[in-house]
């Protein structure tokens, strides 16, 4: 498993997460509830790893919502820092951007 993504794991169990305005504004435009993507976290699968994101290391992974809906959720990690998790967004994946596992995009 990704180290980031563990970290971001090790984060949720300890409640140490933050949604910043821009995944709210992404969850409440998509219907997705915050408790789904906390809940769906830990069967999540990595898709792309940003290590060198300017503010801090993210992943882009892949979950579920409550209903097995596919969800992307870009998880970080702020940069110097070791917590909080931050939601950077997430938002419901679309099969013209990518393929129907949700894992890789379309050329």
């Amino acid at each position: 498993m990704n180290r980031i993504l563990e970290l971001v794991l090790d984060l949720i169990k300890r409640k140490q997460v933050f949604v910043s305005d821009h995944g709210y504004d992404e969850l409440a435009e998509d219907n997705i509830f915050v408790g789904e993507i906390l809940d769906g976290a830990f069967e999540a699968i990595m898709v792309e790893d940003y290590p060198d994101y300017p503010k801090g290391p993210c992943v882009l992974v892949l979950q579920k919502d409550s209903q097995g809906k596919p969800i992307h959720v870009v998880w970080g990690i702020p940069k110097g820092e070791v917590s909080p998790a931050v939601l950077v967004t997430a938002y419901r994946p679309t099969l013209d951007r990518w393929a129907d596992d949700f894992i890789r995009r379309k050329p």
